[in-house]
């Protein structure tokens, strides 16, 4: 095996059944503060919105809560979500926090919503996915994803696309608004007539990523402007690869980046042995079924919960991608798991993200993780 690549930590501020937001608030402190202790690169915060489970709804809220917390690890943001800000927002919450804590901060931005339908596409009926296969270094890549369609088709999302916007509001090309970033970040914006240099934000230090799922636009940017880019294998596995494959190919170099740099996410369970991830990480079906089923996502439940609560071969279906996907075992089971994701994709960095119903257990899988990452090498 390679030497390990950096590992961070992605936090979606997960709420336990039974808990509260504020106390997934301090567990996220405690958190950042313990990776920081065991050695992880990065701490980003994800963005979401109307999931009873989910506490992170403002990255630039909590990164400043982190970034409190913790001394030298690098916070950002996993990622904010263009369609719900202005670029101008964006760019004065994160000069702000450059100017609170200088040469930490990294700008992580995604588009909302799921990916978009392919013209003439009709909600609830999906073209049929590929069958899943395994790369020839041994990683999974299940078949892609297919119910986007239904999310987008859901009362749920239109009520959360609703509240995000204002009334009439349309959303700028993506590119557009990435360039926007861009601009307002190097005291460049102009519109012909007048500039715009946001204080604090223009010169700011921040280091600028692009967030994707898929080979489309976010990976086309990342490479044609010269950015880091954040592919997710958490989030669409059956996608990561052609993610990773297009920003490359649209990669040149620029005054951030002389060569492609790639960090993909995976979703990781670690105890001490075998057994005893897969009962922590019971509770990862139910809560992704809920998100893909337009509910939201639940606060996570126990074991317990999770075994007691009804179950169909449909929903097996719904989540067979996202749970045939997660890196759950002993540390040397997850680090190969994790290794074979690397070589598969030729990651420069591992963004790990878990859940677990005790935030203790949390806490002791990021440990046994990063203990056994740097004993690998």
């Amino acid at each position: 095996m390679k030497p390990p690549v950096p590992l961070s930590v992605l936090d979606l501020v997960p709420v336990s059944s039974g808990s509260t937001a504020a106390q997934a608030l301090r567990n996220t402190e405690e958190l950042a503060r313990r990776t920081e202790e065991f050695g992880y690169h990065r701490y980003w915060l994800a963005e979401h919105h109307l999931n009873p489970g989910v506490a992170g709804t403002t990255p630039a809220l909590v990164i400043q809560l982190v970034a409190r917390a913790t001394r030298t690890i690098r916070v950002g943001s996993g990622a904010v979500q263009l369609g719900h800000h202005t670029p101008l927002a964006v760019v004065e919450q994160f000069g702000l926090l450059d100017a609170l804590f200088p040469g930490r901060v990294d700008l992580g931005l995604g588009r909302s919503g799921p990916p978009r339908l392919q013209p003439g596409a009709r909600p609830g009926a999906p073209p049929p996915a590929a069958p899943g296969r395994h790369t020839p270094e041994g990683l999974y890549i299940p078949p892609r994803f297919t119910g986007f369609a239904r999310l987008l088709d859901s009362p749920r999302f239109r009520l959360h696309q609703a509240l995000l916007q204002q009334p009439k509001a349309e959303t700028p090309d993506y590119a557009e608004q990435v360039d926007d970033v861009l601009a307002l970040l190097a005291g460049t914006y102009t519109d012909g007539e007048a500039d715009a240099r946001p204080v604090p934000g223009a010169g700011a230090g921040v280091a600028v990523w692009v967030l994707g799922s898929s080979g489309g636009q976010s990976a086309e940017v990342a490479g044609e402007r010269g950015l880091p880019f954040a592919a997710n294998y958490h989030v669409s596995p059956g996608t990561v690869l052609d993610a990773v494959e297009a920003y490359r190919a649209a990669f040149r170099p620029s005054a951030a980046l002389a060569e492609p740099y790639v960090l993909v996410s995976a979703d990781a369970v670690v105890a001490p042995d075998d057994a005893t991830a897969r009962e922590l990480a019971t509770g990862y079906a139910p809560w992704v079924r809920s998100i893909r089923s337009a509910e939201g996502a639940i606060p996570f439940p126990t074991p317990e919960e999770a075994a007691a609560l009804p179950w169909t071969d449909e929903d097996r279906e719904l989540v067979a991608d996202r749970v045939d996907t997660q890196f759950v075992g002993s540390p040397d089971t997850v680090v190969k798991g994790l290794a074979t994701l690397r070589e598969a994709t030729g990651a420069d960095e591992l963004l790990i993200t878990t859940i677990t119903h005790g935030h203790a257990d949390r806490v002791r899988s990021y440990e046994l993780l990063a203990r056994a990452w740097a004993e690998a090498g």
